[in-house]
C-alpha cells in the first residue's frame, strides 16, 4: 500500500514557545512526514501530512488529544479547501445554508484563480456560475484559471472586448477540454434563438461552462441555480451588495450595445 496523504488542523489555545517544534518532533518519532504547514485561520494551523498507514494516524490523534494547549478542529484525507486553505493561509468562505456557494473578495484573487483552476482540471460536466457587480473581476479571474488549468476557454457570449453572441461553434471547438463562458445578461438580452440552441447542446457536453450573472441567466431560461454546481459571489469588500436593478432598466443597452455592467 502506498503512502496516503491527510489533512491536520487544530487550534491553539496557548502558543506556548516550542509547541510547533513539539508537534513536528512527534510527527518525526511516529515516521509522519509534513508535506505543508500553514496558519489558515487566526489561531489554527493546518498541515498536509503523509504517511504508510492508518495506524500512525490513530496514534497521532490519541496523543494529541492529551495536549491541553490545542484541540484537534480537522484530521481527514485533504479535500480540496483543505488544500487551498495551506496553500493560501486562509479558509475559502462558504454559505452556512447553501454550501454550495463560496465568497471571494477582490484581495483575494489569487486565490479565486486557484480554486477555479482546481474545479476546471476535472473531468465531465461542471456548471459554474459566477455573481458580481461590475469591474470587480469575474471574467479575468475566469480565463486566469483556465490558464492554470492548461484549459482553452470560448466566449459563447461576453463583452470583456467586443460584444460577443456565438450562435454557432466550428467542429474543433466543441472539445470536452474547453472551458465555455457565457455572459447571463448578454445571452438573455441580445441573443435569437440559434445563440440558445447552441447554449443548449453545450449543457450536454461533458465539459465545464461558467455563466456570469446566474440569476439573471435562470431569470430567463428553463435552467434553474439547482442545476449549478458551485456558485462563486465576487466582491470589492465583504460588505458589498450584489444587485441587479440596472438590468431592469429599459435603458440597460445604450446604442452601441453597452451597458454598465460591461468589464
Amino acid at each position: 500500500m502506498g503512502k496516503q496523504e491527510w489533512y491536520l488542523e487544530y487550534e491553539i489555545h496557548i502558543n506556548r514557545p516550542g509547541l510547533l517544534g513539539d508537534i513536528s518532533s512527534l510527527l518525526g518519532m511516529l515516521s509522519i512526514n509534513i508535506v505543508t504547514i500553514n496558519g489558515v485561520h487566526d489561531s489554527r494551523r493546518g498541515m498536509l501530512l503523509l504517511c504508510d498507514n492508518n495506524e500512525q494516524i490513530e496514534r497521532l490523534a490519541s496523543i494529541l488529544r492529551t495536549m491541553d494547549n490545542i484541540t484537534i478542529t480537522k484530521l481527514r484525507q485533504p479535500k480540496l479547501l483543505d488544500r487551498l486553505a495551506v496553500r493560501h493561509g486562509r479558509y475559502i468562505q462558504r454559505d452556512a445554508d447553501d454550501k454550495k456557494t463560496f465568497r471571494f473578495i477582490r484581495d483575494e484573487l489569487g486565490l479565486l484563480v486557484d480554486f477555479m483552476a482546481e474545479i476546471f482540471k476535472q473531468e465531465g460536466h461542471k456548471l459554474i456560475g459566477i455573481r458580481g457587480m461590475p469591474r470587480v473581476g469575474k471574467t479575468e479571474s475566469i480565463v486566469a484559471a483556465s490558464v492554470c488549468a492548461n484549459k482553452r476557454w470560448l466566449f459563447v457570449s461576453s463583452t470583456l472586448i467586443k460584444q460577443t453572441v456565438r450562435s454557432q461553434l466550428i467542429e474543433d471547438e466543441y472539445n470536452e477540454n474547453n472551458i465555455f463562458i457565457i455572459d447571463g445578461i448578454v445571452s438573455t438580452r441580445r441573443a435569437n434563438e440559434r445563440h440558445w440552441q447552441l447554449i443548449r447542446e453545450l449543457m450536454r457536453l461533458q465539459a465545464t461552462k461558467v455563466v456570469e450573472h446566474p440569476d439573471i441567466f435562470v431569470r430567463h431560461t428553463e435552467y434553474t441555480l439547482d442545476d449549478f454546481d458551485y456558485i462563486i459571489e465576487l466582491r470589492n469588500d465583504p460588505a458589498e451588495e450584489i444587485t441587479y436593478d440596472v438590468v431592469d432598466q429599459q435603458s440597460f443597452f445604450s446604442n452601441d450595445g453597452f451597458s454598465d455592467f460591461d468589464f
